[in-house]
């Protein structure tokens, strides 16, 4: 089925290669992919709202277009599903919507897998999400022993369905059970993680920030951070971009890329003035947008549990820590 999903699409695949899990452009199957398992390292909205993009071109009215086709994101694991609520109440459920990141939402094919393991940076349960896929997926794999389960979760995966219907079959109610089994699993392996990190549940986190906004913590847990943003461009749901112009001798394009308000010029307006000017602002900002502002405007946190910033975080600031923190002082 991948190998006939690349004539309409760039189809990425996670592999594995030592302890590294990332995706590549699928070419043909072998050993290092790895479509169970966990997240790999990139968050999804590397694919619909790219790093780097040009939004337009010579004052055109028209957008540019790259002659790509769009993508076939497989092994899509349920935090990054999650992202989707938050990226899509920016980007999209507003009245002027980003046409870019419609036309990739409109385009791009998810293939999503449940996950078979956990890392020790694992909380997804935490914040409300299974450990496997319920929603905002095409078409959702689920490995047993010898194959996957195979569930459609829009129209455009029952058209992939339709499409390949001779490599597909109905799953018998032993198929169903080991599906079952399997996710049970799964849960109670994140279950551990979060047991032994003693992280706190969502239903704890209501008014954490505005009951701590000034307290101590954010200037302790600040002193180790080196600004490099890490954290902002490898989180799912962060989606702040920064516009700039660049012209050579043929064009003049406007560009978007990813923006951190992790680094001091984020808030900096024209005449100077910084509203966060200390580090330590910047960093409860960043709590502040997830725990306070999300769930007031979109009714959702805007924190997956995947643990990708942990990993990238060099300064080993962890926000399972953080909210530990946060939920014991307003106790």
């Amino acid at each position: 089925m991948l190998d006939k999903l690349g004539d309409d699409f760039l189809v990425y695949a996670p592999v594995k290669k030592g302890r590294q899990r990332y995706y590549q452009p699928y070419r043909s199957l072998d050993k290092n992919i790895t479509l169970g398992e966990v997240r790999p390292f990139e968050p999804m909205k590397a694919f619909f709202s790219r790093a780097r993009e040009t939004i337009a071109r010579d004052f055109r009215p028209e957008m540019p277009e790259d002659g790509k086709k769009p993508f076939c994101i497989v092994g899509v694991k349920a935090c990054d599903l999650k992202g989707f609520k938050v990226q899509d109440h920016v980007f999209r459920n507003h009245d002027y919507p980003d046409p870019f990141y419609l036309k990739a939402r409109r385009d791009n094919l998810i293939l999503s897998c449940d996950c078979t393991c956990a890392i020790d940076t694992c909380f997804c349960l935490a914040l409300g999400i299974k450990p496997y896929p319920q929603e905002d997926y095409d078409l959702n794999l689920s490995p047993i022993a010898g194959g996957f389960i195979l569930e459609i979760g829009s129209t455009k995966g029952q058209g992939v369905v339709d499409k390949f219907s001779a490599l597909v079959s109905q799953a018998g109610d032993s198929l169903l059970k080991e599906k079952e089994t399997l996710r049970s699993n799964m849960i109670k392996q994140v279950e551990k993680n979060i047991e032994e990190n003693s992280i706190p549940d969502q239903t704890r986190y209501k008014q954490i920030i505005d009951k701590n906004y000034d307290a101590s913590l954010w200037q302790d847990e600040a002193k180790t951070c080196v600004e490099c943003g890490a954290c902002n461009t490898i989180c799912p749901t962060c989606h702040c971009f920064l516009l700039y112009d660049q012209k050579d001798e043929k064009n003049m394009d406007r560009l978007r890329i990813w923006d951190s308000c992790l680094i001091k010029d984020f808030a900096r307006v024209a005449g100077g003035a910084n509203p966060r000017k200390k580090l330590w602002m910047r960093l409860r900002n960043r709590f502040e947008k997830k725990f306070d502002y999300f769930p007031k405007v979109a009714g959702v946190y805007a924190c997956t549990g995947c643990g990708r910033c942990i990993s990238a975080c060099p300064a080993k600031i962890d926000i399972r820590r953080i909210l530990r923190k946060l939920v014991d002082l307003t106790v």
